[in-house]
This record gives structure tokens, sequence and C-alpha cells, in this order.
């Protein structure tokens, strides 16, 4: 069907969740090395146009709700379904006095998100293709390890990943220092020499704490240490970045929102390796245009989180290296969606033939979560 004959956005049905930790086995808060959470925020985003329906979500406080129906919404409305570049800068530039980063970016990117989902299935092709399709999957990394965690817990759940297969796992360190190369240890004992293993210190080092650290991190093999400083505090993560052991990459870029924040970190030479969230940086758009960036500067990306959407995404770009197969988004991604990636032998693989990014929201079963809710007119 041509392009002009396409039926325009006409409804969007936005929804916010509330799912806490103990909801998927956690007896406690969770914790890393600068925050402590007892629950996870969802906004769920459907829009449609004539009889096709796209799907987006965003992990994010509640208020992103408002901002999605007042401020965003009536951008879309009545505009063409395809033109998610056009949406995507007038969404952005709508929310000059808002502020883009933090709540406002998570409003944009589950809009974002549904608009390309909606894109792929009017075209009745996949997201992966949609994107480019330079893979049929791509490699994860189990993601826990919260500071919060005994050392049995840990090992456990490192362990297990290590026995399902996966490559590499990530630990979360950073919440008491003096603890930190006895749990790496262990971390490391519990998963064996073949297995990469990946620390995330969540900005909670000081710079010479993270040189000192990467020194004895490297004695047991760890290869990548991830925002081992602030990610505002570009200086310190390209000292830490020179200095670090050569086999150990340098991560940061999870609380990026808009592109230019990407341009800083790559200019500043901060990462040996660039991460993204398409639930955070404004959906698969600004995804997008940090892969871009990122590729032009000869450096690799990792999707953060949010695995069941980036499995189509990351698999779609041939400069994407990992997904983060995080432990909190794997149980409520099972809990909320149908059609999830199939992970296998450490690799995530979207389903195939399925239209846009292959996920179905099952909302009977999310129901118990739910804390907002608007549908348009």
């Amino acid at each position: 069907m041509p392009h002009t004959q396409l039926p325009p956005l006409t409804t969007v049905h936005l929804r916010t969740y509330k799912v806490p930790t103990h909801s998927f086995g956690q007896d406690r808060a969770e914790t890393d090395g600068t925050a402590r959470w007892d629950s996870t925020g969802v906004l769920i985003a459907q829009v449609t146009a004539g009889n096709q329906t796209g799907l987006g979500y965003a992990y994010v406080d509640a208020a992103a709700l408002e901002i999605a129906r007042h401020t965003l919404w009536p951008l879309l409305q009545g505009q063409a379904p395809l033109d998610t570049a056009r949406h995507f800068w007038t969404m952005a530039g709508a929310v000059r006095n808002l502020g883009w980063p933090g709540v406002v970016a998570g409003a944009i990117s589950a809009l974002d998100n549904a608009l390309h989902d909606l894109k792929a299935r009017s075209l009745d092709i996949s997201l992966l293709q949609l994107l480019g399709g330079a893979r049929t999957h791509v490699m994860a990394y189990g993601s826990g390890g919260f500071t919060s965690q005994t050392l049995s817990q840990l090992e456990q759940q490192l362990g297990g990943w290590a026995q399902q297969g996966l490559k590499a796992v990530k630990m979360k360190i950073g919440s008491r220092p003096e603890d930190d190369l006895n749990r790496v240890k262990a971390a490391r004992a519990a998963i064996g020499n073949d297995v990469a293993l990946f620390v995330d210190a969540n900005g909670a080092y000081s710079r010479k704490q993270a040189l000192g650290f990467a020194e004895r991190f490297a004695d047991l093999n760890v290869t990548w240490f991830e925002e081992p400083v602030s990610s505002d505090d570009l200086e310190g993560l390209r000292l830490i970045r020179d200095r670090a052991p050569g086999f150990m990459q340098i991560a940061a870029g999870e609380y990026g929102y808009t592109p230019t924040y990407f341009h800083h970190l790559l200019s500043a030479g901060a990462v040996d390796t660039l991460q993204a969230d398409a639930t955070r940086c404004g959906g698969v758009s600004g995804f997008l245009s940090a892969a871009a960036q990122a590729q032009g500067a000869g450096i690799p990306m990792s999707a953060h989180t949010a695995p069941a959407l980036h499995a189509s995404i990351a698999s779609a770009l041939p400069n994407v290296v990992n997904v983060e197969y995080f432990y909190d988004h794997v149980r409520i991604e099972s809990m909320f969606f149908e059609g999830l990636p199939i992970l296998e032998a450490g690799e995530l693989y979207p389903l195939p033939a399925q239209p846009g990014h292959g996920l179905r929201f099952k909302e009977k079963d999310a129901q118990p979560y739910l804390t907002g809710e608007w549908r348009s007119r």
C-alpha cells in the first residue's frame, strides 16, 4: 500500500504499572553501588492507525503518562504512521521547557518504540528487517549480582547463568568497596574460567579507587568495567580507559537520554563500549542515532537492559555486540508479553516471521500492577 494511502494515527492507549521486586522472588529491596529500589515502573503505549496497532514500552516513572498524554500525543494524532524520524524530532522539540532527559525521555521512548512496531506491522515485516537485519541473533549476558545479595545468592545466580550457556555475566559492585574484591573472587569461582565476568560500579568509585580496583579485577580476568566513576565525569572515564588493562572494556552510556549526550561521551574518548537503552534514549530512533555515532567513532555498542525489545534492535545493527539480560526486566517481560525472543546457547533470537518486534501484551496478567490509564478518543 503506498505511503499516502496508509491511514493516519488515530488513537493511543497509555498505561502505567508498578512491579515490586517481591513479585519475582526477591525478599528484599535490590541495590547497586549508588541506588536502592523495591519496584520498577513501566509505561505501556499502544498506538493505532487503521487496523494496525503498535506496542511500545519504557521503564520509567508513572509521571511519564501525563507527558505522553498532554504534550506528545497531540503532536502525533492524525499524522502519517511511517514518518518515525519526523515524529521523534517533533516530540523532542516540544519538550524544551519540560527538560528532555529523564521522565520525559521515557515518554518519548515508549511512543517511539510503539511507532516503529506499528511501522513494521503496517509493512508486514519484522522490526529486525525494518532496521536492517544485520544478523538473526545477538549475544546476551546475564546481569544481576546485586550488592544486596549474599555471597551464596550471588554465586547461585551467576553460576546458574553460566550453566544455562550464557557466555558472560555481570555483577554490581560499589556499595561496600571493602567487600568488592571478595565478591568478585566468589563470582569468578562460581562461573569458572570460560565465562566472561563483567562488573558495574554505577559510578560509585572515585577515580583513584577505580584505578586500583581495575588492577585487582584484572587478576580475576574481569573484561568489562562499567561506570567505574560517574558517567558525568567524562575526564574520569577517559582516565580509567587510558590506564586500565588493555583487555578491559570501559563501558558507559545507559543514562544517555539525548543524541547530544552520546556525542559528548564519544568525543571525550570516555568509553571502549558505548551503552544505550531504547527505553530511555528516545526509543528506536534514539538508539539508531547513538549506534550511528558509535559506528562513526569506531566504538562498539551494547544494549542496556529491556532484552525483549533490544533483541530485535541489536540484531539488526552490525556494531551492537551484546544485550543485557537483566534479571528484573527478564521477569517483568515474561509476565507482560508473549512472543519473547528465544535464549539459546547465550544468544538472543527474535522470533522469526513475526511482524514488528513480535511482542504481544498480556493485559490480564499485567492488570494487578496497573497504576494509571488513559485512552484517547
